[in-house]
């Protein structure tokens, strides 16, 4: 199992999710939003295994502005926004393989086990 977390240091969600892995002694990468972020490749497979760009959406993301002009842009320049400014997307986002999940949730993850 290649577990992969994507979050930031400041996320409380983030830290639960390291800790559900490192509890189980199940070895993962965590990759800081902050300083690194997905690849485009990295980017698609979750918005293929989520449900679509919507659900990878932070209603609550500090940028306000942000927000509200993706409300109003194409699907595929939605995608391309929400790409560039990776710091609106809901974190944690945590793979493993073709599968995705956002937020934190440990009876999806013990499936994965």
């Amino acid at each position: 199992m290649n577990i992969q977390i994507f979050g930031t240091k400041k996320c409380f969600d983030t830290k639960k999710a390291e800790r559900y892995f490192k509890e189980r002694k199940i070895k993962y990468q965590l990759i800081d939003m902050k300083e690194k972020g997905m690849s485009k490749g990295e980017f698609n497979a979750v918005k293929k295994a989520v449900g679509g760009i919507d659900c990878m959406i932070d209603d609550k993301a500090k940028d306000k502005d942000l927000l509200v002009l993706i409300k109003y842009l194409t699907e595929s320049d939605k995608e391309e926004k929400v790409f560039e400014n990776q710091h609106i997307i809901k974190t944690p986002v945590v793979r493993s393989g073709r599968d995705a999940v956002i937020g934190f949730c440990p009876e999806v993850w013990e499936k994965w086990e």
